[in-house]
C-alpha cells in the first residue's frame, strides 16, 4: 500500500518524490493542505496541437492530479484512492504561460469523495472547471 502521508510530507518539504507522471509533465505541487491542493505546469510548445493551443487532455491531467492530491490529504493510514469519474468544462484556450489548478474537496464520504477544480492561466483567466469523484479504498481491500 502506498504511503500517502510520507509522500505528501516529502512533497511539501520540497524533497524529490517518485511520481514519474508529475515529472513527465513537469507539474509542480505548490500547496497541499487538508482537502486542498494547488498544482501548476508550464504550457510547453510540445503541448500545442495544430491550431496552436494546448491539447485539452493535458489540462484535464493537471485537474486530475490536483483533485487526487487534495483527496490524499484526507486519507487515513492504509487507505488508497482511485478516480472513478471526472467531468471537465473547457472555458477558454491556453497557448502559453503557466496554468494553475486549485482543487478543493467538496464532500468526503466513507467511500466516495467529490472534488471541484478550477484551472486558471497566469493572468487569472479561467481555463477549465472539473468535478471529480474519487473512491477511497480501505486498507487490505482486494
Amino acid at each position: 500500500m502506498f504511503d500517502y502521508p510520507s509522500y505528501l510530507k516529502q512533497l511539501t518539504a520540497g524533497e524529490p518524490v517518485n511520481n514519474p507522471f508529475l515529472d513527465f509533465l513537469q507539474i509542480k505541487v505548490e500547496a497541499v493542505e487538508k482537502g486542498y491542493a494547488r498544482l501548476s505546469m508550464e504550457v510547453r510548445p510540445e503541448f500545442l496541437q495544430g491550431a496552436g493551443i494546448m491539447q485539452g487532455g493535458l489540462g484535464i491531467a493537471l485537474s486530475s492530479e490536483a483533485a487526487a492530491h487534495a483527496v490524499m490529504t484526507t486519507l487515513a493510514p492504509g487507505e488508497n484512492l482511485t478516480t472513478i469519474e471526472l467531468k471537465n468544462n473547457f472555458l477558454s484556450m491556453a497557448s502559453k504561460g503557466r496554468l494553475t489548478a486549485e482543487a478543493t474537496v467538496f464532500k468526503r464520504g466513507r467511500t466516495l469523495v467529490i472534488v471541484d477544480c478550477i484551472v486558471k492561466d497566469d493572468t487569472g483567466k479561467d481555463i477549465s472547471r472539473s468535478s471529480a469523484t474519487l473512491m477511497v479504498i480501505p486498507p487490505n481491500a482486494d
